[in-house]
């Protein structure tokens, strides 16, 4: 029988959003998937655009699973789709981020070839002027989130359900990604392009005051509370001076 991939998306207030990312789901090339929208009492039309979506993916075999009640963050309602998959495989994708259409395809046969508990890939960055650039999936023995892509990360069910996010900061995905690497589960990466992304987000606003909060939240806890090293934080300190420089 094939393994049945959970997709999680979080949303809230995402009606402008969620039709680019609910639609990449609807065009994968397999099809044995759980579809979750996890959203947080959203009183735009975001559920009613969730649920326009039910006929056509039920006809493709998708089974939509729509939760909308308030929630104490992204990381809280992540936690809450985690805990009610019930695929073998997870991947989160937020609203506003789309898949590759043979993106569920290939994590299903690296699964079934490798021998991982997670894994990642190259995504494709998207700037304002619509300009893009991909962003390579690396592992090294220096661990940086330049290497690093949430949106194309899939975990095995029962390792993501016993790592839930801390809660902590906004960069809890990678701090869950460093502790899954540091406790010597199996991990691959992939040169191709999974997922897209739009920057922008509030990992990316160019406030002083949210830089010096995002490098805090990612010394403490992504690195520090796994047990690597203080001089991480000159690596926290050269992300957002490139974000300040570059964009």
């Amino acid at each position: 029988m094939s393994k049945t991939v959970s997709i999680v998306t979080v949303t809230y207030q995402s009606e402008e959003t969620l039709k680019v990312t609910m639609e990449s789901v609807l065009a994968q090339t397999y099809s044995n998937i759980e579809y979750l929208i996890i959203d947080g009492a959203s009183t735009d039309g975001t559920v009613s655009l969730a649920e326009s979506y039910r006929e056509s993916m039920e006809q493709k075999g998708i089974h939509l699973r729509i939760l909308s009640e308030a929630d104490s963050g992204i990381y809280d309602a992540m936690n809450k789709g985690i805990r009610l998959a019930e695929g073998d495989i997870i991947g989160i994708l937020n609203s506003g981020d789309w898949y590759e259409p043979d993106t569920v395809e290939t994590v299903i046969n690296t699964f079934e070839k490798g021998n991982c508990d997670l894994l990642f890939a190259n995504i494709r960055m998207y700037k304002k002027d619509h300009s893009s650039f991909i962003k390579k999936a690396r592992i090294r023995r220096f661990q940086t989130s330049r290497d690093w892509n949430h949106p194309t990360m899939f975990v095995k069910a029962e390792v993501y359900k016993s790592h839930p996010f801390r809660d902590k900061g906004i960069h809890d995905d990678y701090g869950c990604y460093l502790q899954l690497a540091k406790e010597g589960y199996r991990i691959t990466t992939l040169d191709k392009v999974l997922a897209n992304f739009q920057l922008g987000g509030v990992s990316n606003h160019k406030s002083l005051k949210e830089a010096v909060q995002r490098i805090n939240d990612r010394y403490r806890w992504c690195y520090r509370v796994n047990g690597y090293s203080r001089w991480y934080l000159l690596e926290c300190i050269a992300i957002e001076v490139a974000k300040m420089l570059l964009g």
